[in-house]
């Protein structure tokens, strides 16, 4: 009777417990509600956030993968022309979008930066807590710290001659995104599993993103009707990186489970890149595949030409016939086209986009002449000795399309020379990395990490993809997997 008695006491106090969490979270809930004017948004976001944190720190792991795959997924800017598209931008805005929190002035971190900000008050927690676990060093680390030290002191420059503070944060958001996935990703990453886990959420998270394209296509009868794209700027970029992963695992005559997701979902991820109508993409895919013949050996050479050969005399022969074609089929031939050619006509929109970054590119060489040495610092705007068409972007006047030159412009020829060292540093490790290691698994991963770097170098002479947020966490990450690569191959000893 006494044991019956006992059990029957556990059992009414885990109920009395549960019903006790339930209630005061209803009650917390119930509050946020009234206090944001029933916006039902806000309500939603702050359960789904206690729920993120109680996944952060139950697994660290599933923490990472859930920021990475929500960064893959949302669009921090919405395609044009599509009166709906998926859920998430509020991820990437300032809280002071939100009724809650519009009269804090200092609201201006977003959702984006507190889960990031989660996963590393996590880590530290665990790390404190956790005797097995090591602080994972990072491979050129002095290159990383002279540009981020570098950018930082070109940050406080700027604002010491009276630059804003928030077009300020707006350049600079994103760059360090990148340092931190750099920092944090070795640390939580420290197994093939865990590394393949991850692989699998960004093969995934854009899978999704190609469907919503396909979709989107099919639904258009694959006619733009003066659209310019169909995902996400940066999106056509992200599915370089999975047909490399792909090609990798074809040449290494790989088998797993990715490899035969890759094959399916490959004519959808290659549809979507094919009729995205970005320029700058196309531009880093074919760089991307010269590149990668540089870095495979002489027998997966050969038999990469046996892929790419015929598929370059098709794709010459559709160039050809649809040279001169205005159709919806022809839009890649005229993309091809534009990239090689000057458009003479004002009727081609080509034409005044070509001629607004002649005339970016001309104010920004005036601008350097200021300051060539050190840059006029973030937050402050470029010169515009020719004036520019106003175009709905707020920050026209801080960020040019070509962010290369923009570099040099806010850091000068210091931060442009650290920034290309940081880069080509990564790329010299990762290469002799892939040179070292058997595994066909991390040589692939190795091989799309430098196609990324040279993709992202690509795209940012033509568009606004070094202070995109997307772009330099993806980058990011794969920049931090090189540690884990290294002691996966090299275990340290005990």
């Amino acid at each position: 009777m006494s044991i019956h008695y006992l059990n029957k006491n556990i059992l009414f106090n885990k109920d009395i417990f549960w019903i006790t969490v339930i209630t005061i979270f209803s009650i917390i809930f119930a509050m946020i509600y009234l206090l944001s004017n029933g916006s039902t948004f806000t309500t939603v976001a702050l359960i789904l956030l206690t729920l993120t944190v109680i996944l952060t720190f139950y697994r660290l792991t599933w923490g990472l993968y859930l920021f990475v795959g929500l960064v893959l997924l949302f669009d921090q800017f919405p395609p044009r022309g599509y009166g709906i598209t998926i859920i998430g931008v509020e991820y990437f805005l300032n809280l002071k979008s939100l009724n809650l929190f519009k009269n804090i002035e200092f609201a201006v971190i977003n959702p984006l930066e507190l889960h990031l900000i989660l996963i590393i008050l996590a880590w530290i927690f665990i790390f404190i807590n956790k005797k097995n676990l090591y602080l994972q060093k990072i491979p050129n680390s002095l290159a990383f710290i002279l540009l981020f030290s570098w950018l930082t002191i070109s940050l406080i420059y700027g604002l010491s001659r009276g630059g804003d503070f928030l077009p300020a944060l707006w350049e600079l958001r994103a760059l360090f995104y990148m340092a931190f996935m750099i920092l944090i990703t070795p640390q939580i990453i420290q197994s093939k599993k865990d590394l393949i886990n991850l692989i699998w959420i960004i093969i995934i998270a854009l899978t999704i993103k190609a469907l919503i394209g396909v979709v989107r296509l099919v639904r258009l009868g694959f006619d733009f009707g003066g659209r310019t794209e169909l995902t996400n700027h940066e999106d056509p970029l992200f599915f370089v990186s999975l047909m490399i992963l792909l090609l990798n695992f074809v040449l290494f005559k790989y088998k797993s489970s990715q490899k035969t997701f890759l094959y399916f979902i490959f004519p959808l991820i290659f549809i979507v890149f094919f009729f995205s109508q970005r320029r700058a993409a196309y531009a880093a895919f074919f760089l991307g595949i010269i590149a990668f013949l540089f870095i495979i050996q002489k027998d997966q050479l050969k038999l990469l030409l046996k892929y790419l050969i015929p598929f370059f005399i098709v794709f010459s022969i559709y160039t050809t016939i649809f040279w001169n074609s205005t159709g919806t089929i022809a839009i890649p031939a005229q993309l091809v086209k534009a990239s090689i050619t000057e458009p003479k006509s004002p009727s081609d929109l080509r034409f005044y986009s070509n001629l607004y970054r002649k005339i970016e590119n001309y104010n920004l060489a005036q601008t350097v002449l200021k300051s060539p040495i050190i840059g006029i610092g973030f937050g402050k705007k470029y010169d515009q000795p020719i004036p520019l068409v106003h175009i709905p972007f707020p920050l026209q006047e801080y960020i040019p399309h070509n962010e290369i030159f923009w570099i040099m412009v806010k850091s000068g020829t210091i931060g442009f020379f650290l920034f290309f060292l940081f880069f080509n540093s990564y790329i010299l490790q990762t290469s002799n990395l892939y040179k070292k290691i058997n595994d066909p698994y991390l040589k692939s991963i190795c091989s799309m990490t430098i196609i990324a770097i040279i993709g992202q170098i690509v795209v940012s002479f033509y568009d606004l993809q070094l202070t995109y947020y997307r772009n330099m966490i993806f980058l990011g990450t794969l920049l931090g997997l090189l540690p884990t690569i290294q002691n996966i191959t090299t275990p340290k000893s005990k």
